[in-house]
């Protein structure tokens, strides 16, 4: 199947469904009695994590939906520079498993040519072997981008996402545990969005990447990309991580952990505490964990957990319950 008719498929009938902004359905108040679940399994074994990670939450199945597979291929670097082989294989497995249809993985190199680290990845030759349908954003066109833009955003002309993602029948996205040097100060489920939006659009000379990254609202700005859709799993594979430096190359510690749930917010909260653990950078490291900038405007955006207390840890052995319990502490202080 080539790209157009890809494209062709996930866009068909009923594609235009989630064409507004996600916005509008995150003005809801987050309720104090609100719980979302982060599976915590201590291991240095990838596939074993990724997939009793997935199996802790006890997720419904897709009932055959297409999903959307948002890796963190921003670069070609190793893990935990970019996405794991192991944990991806892993996760399609896992997902049909859960009676998945068609899945598609796609994104956009913030450091390279797409399509070179892809190809540097065997990300292509993956998609063959595993019928798993692959889309480099680079060569979408002007009409296959989507615009989202809404009141209190601080994009200048807002920023655009593909349109094959937003008529996806659900989003999974696998990111890393990292520190960021180029002023995210830590790339981990939010920050993976960043290569959903695109650099530019054909017939556009904006270059959206340049104002982000040149903004001193970027952390805002970050979490702001976040509102375009809503994911129906997350995986972050935390075995080894960047305690400085990042997203490429850094400072490596094992840090020995998967987690896996469905709130991106939560799940960056997770990863914040645990950087924090295994020492960090001082922009990581200061004032409270809720109060960082790209936590603090997604708890704003409504897009998931507004403290320590709505998160609820699921393990399944005795070290990843005393681990868990560890980070807990930290998230709570």
């Amino acid at each position: 199947m080539n790209r157009r008719e890809l494209l062709q498929q996930i866009l068909g009938a009923g594609g235009l469904a989630l064409a507004a902004p996600l916005v509008g359905a995150c003005q809801k108040k987050i309720v104090s009695d609100y719980k979302t679940k982060i599976a915590f399994v201590k291991t240095n074994d990838r596939a074993k994590g990724v997939a009793q990670a997935i199996d802790l939450l006890k997720l419904p199945k897709f009932g055959k939906k297409d999903l959307f597979i948002k890796p963190n291929f921003n670069s070609a670097d190793e893990t935990p520079g970019s996405t794991h082989l192991d944990t991806l294989k892993t996760l399609i497995n896992k997902l049909r498993e859960m009676e998945s249809g068609r899945l598609t993985i796609g994104d956009r190199s913030g450091m390279g040519n797409t399509a070179d680290v892809f190809e540097n990845k065997k990300i292509f030759a993956l998609g063959k072997d595993a019928n798993v349908a692959t889309l480099v954003f680079d060569d979408l066109k002007a009409d296959e981008w989507e615009l989202v833009k809404f009141d209190g955003s601080h994009w200048s002309q807002g920023f655009y996402v593909p349109k094959p993602v937003r008529a996806a029948g659900g989003i999974v996205q696998t990111c890393c545990l990292k520190t960021h040097r180029y002023g995210g100060h830590f790339t981990l489920s939010l920050k993976n969005s960043v290569g959903l939006a695109a650099k530019r659009v054909p017939g556009n000379d904006h270059n959206f990447m340049t104002e982000l990254h040149g903004s001193e609202h970027q952390r805002t700005m970050i979490a702001e990309i976040n509102t375009a859709y809503k994911p129906d799993l997350i995986v972050l594979d935390g075995v080894d991580a960047f305690t400085t430096g990042g997203p490429d190359k850094g400072t490596e510690v094992n840090a020995g952990v998967v987690l896996a749930g469905t709130d991106r917010v939560a799940i960056d909260a997770v990863g914040v505490a645990l950087l924090r653990h295994f020492g960090t950078t001082d922009e990581v490291s200061k004032g409270k964990i809720f109060e960082q900038a790209q936590l603090a405007r997604a708890v704003e955006l409504n897009l998931g957990a507004a403290a320590a207390n709505q998160i609820e840890f699921v393990t399944a052995d005795a070290d990843s319950a005393r681990f868990a319990k560890e980070i807990q502490k930290i998230l709570s202080e």
